[in-house]
């Protein structure tokens, strides 16, 4: 399962291994240990490393901020210690040597049933050093617009065939897609895909944590929209920076 995966990818990241990278920023207390980690590829774009690191501290505080409370008012849920969280940042792709997709992976253990996990993304223009949404690249992206709509109906139809490959097709439901709405902020958190032409992207790839579109069980999940199938709605600027497809294994590295 994707989310073994992830759970063990973190565990072997942890900070007690000899060979494990050091944390680029750190809490650690009685109520918690939280780690937040940017890859090499961000430490290069100073912008980039110090948006990223600053709202990572953020998160950091905000969850010591959540362990000390939940310590002080329930303190035998930590008599085997505190909170463990990790945030990793890490670039997925970069387009026309200006767009930066940065993946946001967190990992969260508070002593429940099971760790849990999230996923985020982030686009990054590096030409104007902030963050930024794909609106750029289409005509329009207006809530239930035609844009929107086309993509959300390319995203379910890709976790389906997602589904079927893990034999989880009996939760290809409307049911389990029901938060997926054709919004720009209930879509789901997306990134440029790589492509097999230089500085272009394939499509768009959605990101979803556990939960978001099927049971824990089945871990996380990613949908690929390729280009093409939203060719009619693209601006010259979304014109200019998809293309090509999406190379071979890259469905394999996404989970």
């Amino acid at each position: 399962m994707a989310i073994l995966s992830a759970v063990t990818a973190i565990g072997t990241a942890s900070p007690s291994l000899a060979a494990d990278p050091k944390p680029d920023a750190v809490i650690k207390t009685k109520s918690i240990e939280a780690r937040v980690f940017l890859d090499d590829r961000i430490k290069t774009d100073a912008p980039l490393a110090a948006d990223c690191l600053a709202e990572g501290k953020k998160w950091l505080d905000k969850n010591a901020a959540e362990a000390a409370a939940s310590r002080k008012q329930d303190p035998q849920f930590f008599k085997d210690g505190g909170w463990d969280f990790e945030r990793k940042y890490a670039i997925r792709s970069v387009v026309a040597d200006r767009y930066v997709s940065v993946l946001r992976n967190d990992y969260m253990d508070t002593h429940g049933a099971h760790p849990n996990s999230d996923v985020n993304t982030i686009l990054w223009d590096k030409t104007e050093n902030k963050r930024i949404s794909i609106r750029p690249f289409f005509t329009e992206t207006t809530d239930n617009g035609p844009t929107m709509k086309a993509m959300v109906k390319a995203v379910i139809a890709s976790l389906k065939i997602e589904k079927k490959k893990r034999d989880t097709s009996e939760t290809a439901t409307d049911e389990c897609f029901k938060e997926l709405k054709p919004s720009l902020l209930k879509i789901g958190a997306l990134t440029l895909a790589p492509s097999t032409e230089a500085g272009k992207s394939s499509g768009l790839t959605f990101h979803y944590p556990p939960y978001a579109v099927g049971p824990y069980a089945e871990g996380e999940y990613v949908a690929f929209v390729p280009w093409e199938q939203l060719k009619p709605y693209l601006t010259p600027e979304g014109a200019r920076i998809f293309g090509g497809a999406r190379p071979k294994g890259d469905a394999d590295e996404a989970q």
